[in-house]
């Protein structure tokens, strides 16, 4: 039952549109508005590309042919629209290669090892069950020592002052956690 008032709708729609020539300008500007309306909800609301921007596609397109005369024009002129976006597009991007813009936006840094960058250590498990001693203040995270070599850690609880011994109590992906020794 639904359906038959949905193609009834659709047919006085059309009949509407079909019998006063004067609603066609108002109507194809109702269809510019609500696929304008459908594209920025798309653009800033709803994340990727989905439904409302196929609608706000269809509406635009929509609100162009309502306004057209022939629509065989119409249709030309959309196509000669894309291919010349399409070759703006290609010429724009071959400039902005040709005039290096890309290393402009972009950091062309590298972090290396000699300038003081260092990766996390694959075999941190290792540290589970060790003693070491907190070289800064836990705050809580710090350093400490352990085994002779410097590690980054953070603390199980809150403050751990400086010169105190420390146990690794457990690993998380690259974060070592350590708890204070009561002596």
């Amino acid at each position: 039952m639904p359906g038959i008032y949905k193609c009834r709708a659709l047919k006085l729609l059309i009949g509407v549109v079909a019998l006063s020539p004067e609603l066609v300008p108002w109507l194809a500007a109702m269809a510019f508005l609500l696929g304008f309306l459908a594209l920025v909800l798309e653009i800033f609301i709803i994340p990727g590309f989905g439904v409302a921007g196929v609608i706000g596609i269809i509406f635009l397109g929509w609100g162009i042919l309502l306004l057209s005369v022939d629509v065989t024009d119409t249709l030309k002129a959309v196509v000669i629209a894309l291919v010349s976006s399409i070759i703006l597009l290609a010429a724009g991007i071959k400039l902005m290669a040709k005039i290096n813009v890309w290393r402009r936006l972009t950091l062309g840094d590298r972090q290396v090892k000699t300038s003081g960058y260092q990766a996390p250590m694959a075999d941190l498990q290792d540290y589970v069950g060790k003693k070491g001693l907190a070289i800064t203040p836990l705050r809580p995270s710090g350093a400490v020592e352990i085994g002779g070599s410097r590690v980054d850690v953070v603390s199980e609880g809150g403050y751990i002052a400086a010169g105190v011994r420390v146990q690794v109590i457990k690993v998380e992906d690259v974060r070592i956690i350590v708890r204070a020794i009561k002596e």
